[in-house]
């Protein structure tokens, strides 16, 4: 190709992603309101990783309205690899000690929602075959 990415339609799986990674990335975006670590007498995030998770919020929602609009799959890996940046900044939360029950289930749903998200918005149509009039 010449630079650029092959526009298509978008699928059904497609859309169910780009909804689900929005929600996801609209969250996101709200981390900020949350209370570092250090700040209180319960364990939270570091201020760093809540910066990057509404920065990587924002960089999701706005590639899923880019990519809703034009189907561009160059839109799709934008939002594949910022749900997947986020997820990445969850995981510490999985193995530190403090960390409530409830919130160690929460991003265990929350990762395993993003792999299904990275699947569904990166996922090609099944091509057709072609039909052969005589």
């Amino acid at each position: 190709m010449s630079g650029t990415e092959a526009v298509g339609s978008l699928t059904r799986k497609n859309k169910v992603g780009l909804v689900l990674a929005g929600l996801l990335g609209l969250i996101d975006t709200t981390n900020f309101l949350s209370v570092p670590a250090g700040d209180s007498d319960t364990p939270g995030p570091p201020t760093g990783v809540l910066v990057a998770d509404g920065f990587l919020g924002l960089i999701t929602v706005v590639a899923v309205l880019y990519t809703w609009r034009t189907a561009n799959r160059t839109g799709s890996r934008v939002v594949a690899g910022s749900r997947i940046l986020s997820a990445i900044t969850a995981l510490p939360a999985l193995f530190v000690s403090e960390v409530p029950a409830w919130v160690v289930v929460l991003v265990a749903v929350f990762v395993i929602v993003t792999v299904a998200i990275t699947a569904l918005v990166l996922s090609r149509p099944a091509p057709t075959p072609d039909v052969v009039t005589r």
